[in-house]
């Protein structure tokens, strides 16, 4: 006999609710088809489904997002990176104390005392026939983040050899839920034959029919609730097989809304802006800001940041604030508007030709006005990069590209054997932007702040 299991799935929604009721409404309709022709169906999350740029899991610190899994009845989930270092260690380890569903993350853990009572490695789903599902979760391990906040976390590959074995021998079939990116998936795949699926996310790709992998069909869905993930897996009740497993990944543009789930935003936007009202401090003059040029308010930005992080020197790009400061009172609404990105306060030791370099490569036209996406930014482009503590010199050619021509610290010139002390933002310890900071050996992250709680310090302190 042929049990036909579906499984419904979401990654990487990121706070994104002008989707949201869209998908409640898609999973309404999919679960009240499957009930009618008895048909298993579990819905399941993959992380990153709380993103503190929207003013809603802002002001209630993703408990609305809990809420909002709990009213659409998922199944289990797994945490991403989102809720796993933009909240504090108390905000996080309460986040799912009222969740209606499974919380799996097999490789993280309380750093001092018990772990949340939501906290499991893995769970267990039954089918009415019998039919067990083992779903394990795993979450990047941003390691120096998560230590600085209170929890550890450790790479997959230390414990799947383990969990792999101990959930093989209590389910049918084995389920990874994945918030570790499409390469340790793929490897993942590779490397273990015992996981018959993988549910994938972080790095927002997209698998509309799945990807086969030896044993294991991996899929994704993107980012955003732009697509929902669809699963199917076909056992064989009598032998004790999988005799076919199909992943589609699809846009949910003209599914009907949800009008339930449309009153509930709309409830939590009124709450949340009530709480965002708080003021914080009064302008009499308004505050202007300029992505390609030095502002007033960018510049004592910057120079709280040099302070903060006690460095030698402090550089962020003017692309982190989204607007000015009108005149009047600044709210909580106000600072989480103008720089709502998850970003933190760090700082880099650099050689000095390392420095300048970075300076060098910061006032390139299309470093400027490139259209960031990812690495903590929720802005438009990086803009002019403003510095403290460093005095930059420059020219302008005939074609208008800007050439550093001298860099002095206090004074006095760059020393190139010199280590220097950088403040900035984590953005640029990731990726590509600037090599020569995500290269440093030497990184000291702050948290739990993030850049607008520095922009909050600064706004009360010039208006005192």
């Amino acid at each position: 006999m042929k049990e036909n299991i579906f499984l419904y799935y979401t990654n990487d929604l990121h706070s994104h609710f002008e989707n949201w009721s869209k998908i409640v409404g898609h999973w309404k309709k999919q679960r009240l088809h499957h009930q009618k022709r008895n048909e298993p169906m579990f819905l399941i999350d993959i992380g990153d489904h709380v993103d503190r740029f929207h003013p809603i899991a802002e002001a209630m610190q993703g408990k609305a997002n809990v809420e909002l899994l709990n009213n659409a009845s998922y199944d289990v989930a797994t945490i991403g990176n989102n809720e796993g270092i933009t909240l504090t260690h108390e905000d996080l380890y309460t986040l799912y104390d009222q969740a209606d569903f499974d919380v799996v993350c097999a490789n993280l853990a309380n750093k001092d005392g018990m772990d949340p009572s939501w906290l499991k490695p893995y769970s267990f789903k039954t089918t009415e026939s019998g039919t067990t599902l083992g779903l394990i979760g795993l979450t990047a391990p941003f390691k120096a983040f998560y230590e600085l906040l209170g929890w550890d976390v450790t790479s997959p590959f230390e414990l799947l050899d383990q969990i792999v074995t101990e959930v093989k021998e209590q389910a049918d079939i084995v389920v990874l839920l994945s918030h570790l990116g499409i390469n340790d998936d793929q490897e993942i795949a590779r490397r273990y034959d015992d996981i018959d699926l993988i549910i994938g996310g972080h790095t927002h790709h997209l698998f509309k029919d799945g990807e086969k992998i030896n044993n294991t069909l991996l899929t994704a869905a993107g980012k955003h609730g732009v697509y929902v993930g669809e699963v199917v897996l076909s056992w064989d009740t009598e032998r004790k097989q999988l005799n076919q497993k199909q992943a589609y990944a699809y846009e949910i543009n003209y599914t009907d809304e949800d009008q339930v789930t449309e009153e509930q935003l709309a409830e939590y936007q009124a709450k949340a802006d009530a709480i965002l009202k708080q003021p914080v401090a009064h302008l009499y003059t308004p505050l202007h800001v300029n992505w390609f040029q030095e502002s007033y308010i960018m510049k004592e930005l910057v120079h709280t940041l040099k302070d903060w992080t006690n460095a030698d020197c402090a550089m962020l790009n003017a692309g982190v604030l989204l607007d000015g400061f009108s005149q009047g009172d600044v709210t909580r609404g106000d600072i989480h508007r103008i720089c709502p990105h998850p970003m933190n306060p760090c700082k880099v030791a650099l050689q000095g030709d390392e420095l300048l370099e970075v300076v060098r490569q910061a006032h390139a036209k299309r470093f400027m006005e490139l259209k960031l996406k990812g690495f903590g930014f929720r802005g438009e482009i990086i803009g002019r990069m403003i510095f403290s503590g460093l005095d930059v010199e420059t020219q302008t050619d005939s074609e208008g590209e800007e050439h550093v021509k001298k860099v002095t610290l206090q004074g006095e010139a760059i020393d190139l054997n010199k280590t220097y002390q950088v403040a900035t933002a984590d953005t640029f310890t990731f990726g590509k932007l600037l090599p020569e900071i995500s290269h440093s050996p030497s990184k000291q992250y702050y948290m739990p702040e993030l850049l607008r709680d520095l922009l909050t310090h600064t706004i009360t302190r010039i208006t005192q």
